[in-house]
């Protein structure tokens, strides 16, 4: 098949299946991302990324890669950024729709940029807690937790936003202005769900553990470290049925079953059919990380 071309993007391959037999195509996959790029841009523009990249489709093996190479694409940025052995490398970063279709053509499926933008990169500017709940953990706790998490978060001055993970749970995610370091901003994040178990022990957990976490939800603050990522929004996950981690108005949670509530065709719908973002303003919103809780 002859390779199709989205928005000067060559796309070759573009009937292959990649989320197993009868699902989504390399092209539907293109298309998607051409379609919601307005909506997902803006939290993608100029962060440090990892994508999660799936040669075979979803049935093979996929991989996270956050180095930049040539061979990915013209528009796809690179950025010398330091790493934890003292040394440097290029990280990869896109700015625009063309950058994000190269991306698909390399296989990409998913977007997990940084808090944190590459003109400073060691001064956050986002806050993300992952709400990650234990099979068997109702819907009602996920949302509960998430509406917790945002009521502690104004008790500290901070205006937050929610998103399905396109998994199991819900993102809590807040911006602040640029100022605080990366360990400013983690013990503020630990402090929060600390603070959470402490009120709540058998709801909640803040451990990674997986051996601790049955019947209990994971506060996932781990997030919010330098070169830590999170799953943007619209972002497809690499995952049987092309779920999609989606921004959504706090009201709409209690209406959902599932943080999978919402698959490529759903998402396609969504953004035909929003009257306004469900997180407008969040980049232009000025609030300050607090120094102490």
């Amino acid at each position: 098949m002859d390779p199709l071309i989205v928005d000067g993007v060559a796309i070759t391959h573009p009937d292959r299946e990649v989320f197993g037999k009868g699902g989504p195509t390399k092209g539907d996959v293109a298309a998607y991302y051409e379609a919601v790029a307005e909506h997902m841009l803006p939290e993608l523009h100029g962060r440090p990324l990892s994508v999660v990249r799936c040669p075979r489709g979803t049935t093979g093996a996929c991989f996270f890669q956050k180095h930049h190479a040539d061979a990915l694409g013209k528009h796809v940025k690179a950025v010398k950024l330091k790493e934890k052995d003292g040394g440097a490398a290029e990280y990869l970063y896109v700015e625009d729709v063309e950058g994000v279709l190269e991306l698909i053509q390399m296989n990409t499926l998913e977007f997990h940029p940084w808090g944190a933008r590459v003109d400073d990169p060691d001064r956050p500017d986002r806050l993300i807690f992952d709400i990650d709940p234990a099979a068997g953990v109702e819907w009602k706790a996920v949302v509960a937790c998430a509406r917790a998490i945002r009521e502690r978060l104004a008790a500290a001055g901070l205006e937050s936003f929610v998103r399905t993970s396109g998994g199991k749970g819900l993102h809590v995610v807040a911006p602040f202005d640029r100022g605080p370091s990366w360990e400013v901003l983690k013990v503020f994040c630990e402090g929060v769900a600390r603070d959470m178990v402490d009120a709540a022990p058998t709801r909640y957990i803040a451990e990674a553990s997986k051996a601790k976490r049955e019947g209990l939800i994971f506060i996932d603050w781990l997030r919010n470290t330098r070169g830590a990522t999170s799953v943007t929004g619209w972002s497809l996950r690499a995952r049987a049925g092309a779920p999609v981690a989606m921004p959504v108005r706090w009201e709409e949670i209690a209406r959902l079953k599932t943080g999978a509530a919402f698959d490529l065709t759903k998402a396609s719908k969504r953004a035909r059919s929003l009257a306004a973002d469900p997180w407008d303003g969040i980049g232009t919103l000025k609030q300050s990380l607090p120094s102490k809780r």
